[in-house]
């Protein structure tokens, strides 16, 4: 007779339970060596006892490479992995967000007036109180922004108006100014012609009398007459209301 299946649980029997991880750790590290050599395949075995023994095997020359190539593998699996689910992800958005665009397209469309053979008479009553509200909501936002544009002019308008009236205020007072200046220097203008005019009166009143040239010939004649003895050539030469 053939022997009967193990059944396969915890072996409570802990000197039984030795032996049995001592046969079977040993003929799993001999199938894998088999294996790598067989087959030429890179093969790894780690075994932790119950107590926290290590035993390994590793049919390249470092388990750590091996560790690494695995790590890589796993990875790459895992990006790989990730990459599609993004990419389903991205393609189910699309697709949502196409028939997004293909609702608001047709919207559009009859909001302009086309395509509307296709609406029904609900449809097309819906359509046409969308449109009134969306017309009412146009014209007063227009009417609102009209009312600004005209409550700013007339805000400029006061700036304006202020900017003029204060310009015109230093026009005045610079006028008047120039004015008084205007004033003060033909005053000063006349005042130095009036003082002028009395100094050439002054002096024209005090001015000495000049002899001329024939009286003074005319006396040293009459005194070179009367030293030399010719008296009637002096009396010739004196004026009349000297003889």
């Amino acid at each position: 007779m053939g022997r009967g299946r193990v059944e396969l649980k915890r072996i409570e029997n802990k000197i039984n339970r030795q032996v049995t991880f001592a046969k079977r750790r040993n003929g799993l590290l001999k199938k894998a060596y088999e294996l790598s050599v067989l087959c030429d395949a890179e093969v790894a075995l780690i075994i932790f006892s119950n107590r926290g023994k290590l035993y390994e095997f590793c049919s390249s020359s470092s388990i750590t490479k091996t560790l690494e190539r695995y790590h890589r593998c796993s990875y790459a699996a895992e990006q790989l992995n990730q990459s599609s689910q993004d990419s389903e992800r991205n393609y189910q958005e699309y697709l949502k967000l196409k028939g997004r665009v293909e609702v608001l397209q047709q919207s559009q469309r009859h909001l302009l007036g086309e395509e509307l053979s296709q609406l029904s008479s609900k449809e097309l009553e819906q359509l046409e109180h969308q449109l009134d509200t969306s017309l009412k909501q146009i014209r007063s936002t227009k009417t609102q922004h009209l009312l600004d544009q005209l409550s700013d002019l007339r805000q400029k308008e006061h700036a304006l108006l202020e900017m003029n009236k204060a310009l015109r205020g230093k026009l005045e007072e610079n006028e008047a100014a120039f004015q008084m200046s205007s004033e003060s220097d033909e005053q000063r203008i006349q005042q130095q012609q009036r003082h002028n005019n009395q100094a050439v009166q002054q002096e024209g009143f005090f001015q000495p009398l000049d002899c001329n040239n024939s009286m003074q010939m005319s006396y040293n004649l009459v005194g070179s007459d009367n030293v030399g003895g010719t008296t009637q050539n002096g009396n010739a030469m004196l004026p009349g209301w000297m003889l």
